[in-house]
């Protein structure tokens, strides 16, 4: 077995490209109302089999799909190639329980990975540790059948070493026909009483196997393993500083949802708007990390028009505003960061990028910062920010500023440091 504790991906261009896509899809589009209907309803094989059924996303069009990540700034995507229900999206040997069996017919992950690829995107792919429709993956704490009162006879029977050569298989499918897959996001563990970890996935030869065929790609921190990963992976809520293991910063990523839910959930309204995303994307940024906001795509294989809607405005300060996301990170500490703004940092260039989250009248007081700047300048039109210094209270430095917000959703100040 490879040393698995002290191999690592490439996570070079990942810190420089700050912001990603998350697609999560399956047959859950169908019920549409939330991707753990199976856990959540307690729904069998037998009840789940009308969704295999029907699925038939005929509007499916990947290139559109890239298109609105590309002009959002998104620089990679991850796809669920199998979610937990246990289907799988391209074309398995190891099951029948795939798209190509479904009424629509065909592999859904190869087009999605040119198009993307045709993008200059780089490719991810998500797969559950977990498996509700496979025969010999054992019923436990979270499984849909989990309170049946024939759940022990149905566990007879059932082989978790066997499932566990499956899902190996399965992965090395996926790393062997889709050429370089940059990010591989397994999920996830829950060890403990009547749950699964290591033991279960033997995690240790997983992680091996990938790093033998993969050996740059990168992987997330879910296979129950204190070794192995390159990022971790916050869910769902934003860390209130740089993401640290045993007191070291470590590369990180923020995965976030437009809404609720991660598969598409038609009546879920929890949407936030871009205003809140913006500031989500700048404030991981400043801390270090990464965005990866996920899209739960329809049935019918289009994205949510709330979604394209965020995806547009996100797009549209990404325009002028991405040099204060791209290549950047957390400043040094030296700066102190006024209330209601966030600072990101470009080591390069020596650049620092103030943005305002809330607009201030005429004047925003930087400490510590007289004698220290070059030139200043709003990101967005270039225009000139005028300052004024007294070193006599503490290196004060005024940026004098214009009276109303300018018309963008967060501005941004670029300092050029001397």
């Amino acid at each position: 077995m490879q040393d698995v504790q002290n191999m690592h991906g490439d996570t070079k261009w990942f810190t420089h490209d700050r912001f990603g896509m998350f697609i999560h899809w399956g047959l859950y589009a169908l019920p549409a109302r939330h991707e753990w209907v199976r856990h959540n309803e307690r729904i069998s094989n037998e009840d789940y089999e009308k969704y295999f059924k029907h699925f038939d996303p005929d509007l499916y069009d990947p290139g559109l799909w890239a298109d609105a990540a590309s002009n959002a700034g998104m620089k990679y995507f991850v796809v669920t190639t199998k979610h937990h229900e246990g289907f799988c999206l391209w074309d398995t040997k190891m099951t029948d329980y795939k798209a190509p069996n479904t009424p629509y017919g065909k592999d859904l992950i190869r087009p999605m990975v040119e198009a993307f690829r045709s993008k200059n995107m780089r490719v991810g792919f998500y797969h559950s540790l977990i498996d509700w429709h496979h025969p010999h993956f054992t019923i436990d704490r979270l499984h849909p059948l989990r309170d049946d009162p024939n759940r022990e006879e149905l566990n007879q029977g059932r082989d978790i070493r066997q499932y566990a050569q499956y899902l190996h298989a399965q992965v090395r499918e996926l790393l062997t026909n889709y050429g370089q897959v940059d990010v591989m996001w397994f999920d996830f563990s829950y060890p403990g009483e009547n749950g699964k970890g290591k033991d279960d996935w033997d995690s240790e030869n997983l992680i091996a196997m990938v790093r033998e065929l993969m050996p740059n790609v990168i992987l997330d921190d879910r296979f129950d393993l204190p070794y192995g990963w390159d990022i971790k992976t916050p869910e769902q809520y934003q860390p209130r500083e740089w993401v640290k293991v045993d007191g070291k910063p470590v590369v990180w990523e923020a995965c976030q949802t437009f809404s609720g839910s991660w598969g598409y959930h038609r009546d879920e309204e929890s949407w936030k708007s871009v205003d809140q995303l913006v500031q989500m994307l700048i404030d991981t940024v400043s801390k270090g990390g990464n965005l990866l906001l996920n899209v739960g795509p329809t049935g019918r294989g289009e994205l949510d028009y709330r979604a394209l809607d965020r995806l547009k405005g996100i797009g549209e300060w990404m325009y002028r505003h991405s040099r204060s996301i791209y290549g950047c990170t957390q400043a040094p500490d030296e700066f102190v960061v006024p209330q209601d703004c966030r600072f990101t940092y470009n080591p390069d260039n020596k650049r620092l990028y103030l943005h305002i989250f809330a607009w201030p009248f005429e004047q925003l007081h930087l400490d510590g910062f007289a004698g220290r700047v070059e030139y200043a300048q709003l990101l967005n039109d270039a225009s000139e920010i005028r300052w004024s210094e007294r070193k006599n209270e503490g290196d004060l430095l005024t940026l004098h500023l214009p009276v109303q917000k300018p018309n963008v959703t967060v501005p941004v100040i670029e300092i050029f440091l001397k």
